[in-house]
């Protein structure tokens, strides 16, 4: 039987819980500090973008994604700067679901657009965001290393 899963906003008592879902993907979040990230999603308006999923009260995967009012040739947009489901949780639609309420979120708010930046390689985060009706867009990330 197949637990429901129940889609809320982020609040910062979730910092931890994603901290832990980060570090079970990969290691290398572990120096990620996700409750200073949280804090500043929750002190702007756009709180509301970044959520969880929740499977019976515990914290299974996130969504944290913010609006931009301008940019290089664009508006307004939306960013999913970051996504994770514990992989305990992987393959059952939860990033599906947190990425719809999103784009829900959005539509609502009248952005049209929304982007995330992916690398090359990562084809399953590539097959995710292609899953939720993503393309390549106009842009071209840029890096500079200091």
């Amino acid at each position: 039987m197949e637990n429901a899963v129940k889609i809320r906003e982020i609040t910062l008592k979730d910092a931890q819980a994603i901290q832990n879902i980060r570090e079970a993907i990969s290691e290398d979040d572990a120096e990620v500090d996700f409750v200073k990230i949280i804090e500043r999603q929750i002190s702007e308006s756009t709180a509301k973008s970044s959520l969880v999923a929740l499977i019976n009260g515990k914290v299974v995967g996130y969504m944290i994604s913010t609006s931009l009012l301008a940019g290089f040739g664009i508006k307004k947009s939306a960013w999913i700067m970051a996504i994770g489901v514990h992989p305990d949780f992987m393959g059952q639609g939860i990033g599906l679901k947190l990425g719809e309420k999103i784009c829900d979120i959005y539509r609502v708010k009248g952005i049209r657009n929304i982007y995330s930046s992916v690398r090359w390689d990562s084809t399953d985060v590539l097959s995710f965001f292609k899953k939720l009706g993503f393309e390549r867009s106009q842009f071209i990330n840029l890096k500079k290393k200091l």
